[in-house]
């Protein structure tokens, strides 16, 4: 209980509380949900969490001409936004991201656990050209002991991109804690912070294995 009120005090952890994005996120949590439901609800709250992750962005008055006259209405501005998800979980975040901002750039970081020393070991990255000069909105579904995390913001640092947004849908309280360890300046957006990691690093009470169910490599 006190690690989660710390985590609720931190400036940089923003934990969402919207009645859409919890529902969607039980409907995740049932080991009945399909592969095909599990990952239409996957982006549907992906695209629910964009809405609160993007809610800062900028935006300039242009003219338009409406059918009855003129008027100075808001645009996003060009921001050079990228999206970046951590293979394979991140992909079921991907779409509804880029439903939002579909001009965004993407790139992929390719991470898998070992299932000895539950960290992770990298497999494949491709980013895009001058990533340095954008804002990176990494997506992962799980924050589950935070190494993932951890490993591809250090990635993407060693290709000096400055700013960085980390966006999951769920949290374990000592994956915050090891992230914001090292982190204490890069925004942290969680769908829902859960009770803490089981002895295999699991989150509880968690969904399982996003990847797996996502790619229905779990049936």
């Amino acid at each position: 209980m006190l690690l989660k009120k710390t985590i609720k005090e931190a400036e940089n952890v923003i934990i969402l509380n919207h009645p859409l994005i919890k529902h969607k996120i039980t409907i995740l949590r049932d080991k009945n949900t399909k592969t095909e439901d599990f990952r239409r609800i996957m982006k549907e709250v992906s695209l629910l969490i964009g809405y609160e992750v993007f809610r800062n962005l900028e935006t300039e008055n242009i003219l338009v001409e409406t059918p009855l006259e003129s008027a100075l209405q808001p645009k996003l501005k060009k921001n050079k936004i990228c999206f970046v998800p951590v293979l394979r979980a991140g992909l079921g975040m991907l779409d509804g991201f880029n439903n939002l901002i579909n001009d965004a750039k993407i790139g992929h970081i390719g991470l898998y656990r070992d299932l000895k020393t539950h960290l992770p070991k990298e497999y494949f990255n491709k980013l895009p050209k001058n990533i340095k000069d954008m804002t990176v909105y990494l997506l992962d579904p799980m924050l589950a002991t935070g190494e993932s995390a951890i490993n591809a913001v250090n990635l993407l640092k060693k290709n000096k991109v400055k700013k960085i947004i980390f966006v999951c849908i769920i949290a374990s309280p000592e994956g915050v804690k090891n992230f914001c360890k090292y982190f204490k300046n890069i925004p942290l957006f969680i769908g829902s912070l859960d009770k803490k990691l089981d002895s295999n690093k699991y989150i509880l009470p968690g969904l399982g294995d996003a990847g797996d169910r996502f790619c229905g490599t779990n049936d």
